[in-house]
């Protein structure tokens, strides 16, 4: 019986159904597609991660220009203490 039953299905016939839940297969895929196209929750990280960036060169380029400063604040300040210990040994 088994075989009698696997030889009235052979060979499958193409039913309109059949076609149908094909064509259903292939626009799900074309809708994936077209959603991760427009996703936009990675664009989040992206934003923050040039952001980041950006804060992280200016914050190198002020530390740059601020090191000739401090080392002129530390410059006049050894003057001053040189200064006032030599005031205070005469």
């Amino acid at each position: 019986m088994g075989g009698s039953a696997a030889r009235r299905n052979w060979p499958v016939r193409v039913t309109s159904a059949m076609c149908r839940t094909a064509g259903k297969e292939n626009q799900m895929q074309n809708w994936q597609g077209r959603r991760l196209l427009k996703d936009e929750e990675g664009q989040d990280l992206v934003e923050y991660t040039l952001l980041l960036a950006f804060v992280c060169l200016a914050s190198a380029a002020l530390f740059i220009n601020a090191g000739g400063s401090m080392s002129t604040i530390w410059t006049v300040a050894n003057n001053y203490a040189s200064n006032a210990a030599s005031v205070a040994a005469s």
